[in-house]
């Protein structure tokens, strides 16, 4: 492999990574910080539209160049596109709007979606860019990471709450309490 095949090849696979990341952690970074911004309600659409819209579109990005070889300005476009799709996606887990997912609906959500994301990938290592695919599979890992804090999260929230309750009951003299 000569250089500039090697620096071409190493550019993909940032590449890869890259969009992956910023899929799965500079998306949900940005909703979140402006979760509370009315914007968000403007684009929010039913989890039930957003996950398979993200889910179809990934699949192109990542899998069209593979079957024909597509000009810059579609695959720019492409990007852009899959980008606006992983905001829709991102929006029911983190902004506050009617599409607003409960605890375990955002658990169960992200943990449908990551699995669903990863498909792409493995075409993309079965294609022969193993480097590549690999690379997205790890770009796209904070989008796992993000579904078991969530659960964390809910599961430590459910403790304190049973626990509270449990303690509320005990001050009132409920003869059932623990």
């Amino acid at each position: 492999m000569d250089h500039s095949t090697h620096g071409t090849h190493l550019s993909s696979v940032a590449a890869m990574g890259l969009s992956g990341f910023v899929l799965a952690a500079v998306v949900p970074g940005v909703v979140w910080l402006t979760r509370r911004a009315p914007l968000w309600e403007r684009v929010s659409v039913p989890p039930g539209v957003a996950l398979p819209l993200l889910v179809l579109l990934h699949a192109w990005v990542m899998l069209a160049d593979l079957v024909r070889p597509m000009p810059a300005a579609v695959t720019l476009l492409s990007e852009l596109v899959l980008l606006s799709a992983a905001v829709t996606f991102w929006v029911p887990v983190v902004a506050c709007t009617r599409h607003r997912l409960s605890d375990t609906g955002r658990c169960l959500y992200l943990f449908l979606a990551a699995p669903l994301l990863d498909i792409p990938a493995l075409g993309v290592i079965a294609a022969g860019h193993s480097a590549e695919g690999l690379a997205m599979i790890v770009g796209m890992l904070p989008l796992a990471i993000a579904a078991a804090a969530l659960t964390w999260s809910w599961i430590n929230r459910e403790e304190r709450q049973a626990a509270d309750e449990s303690s509320l009951a005990v001050r009132a003299g409920d003869p059932h309490a623990r």
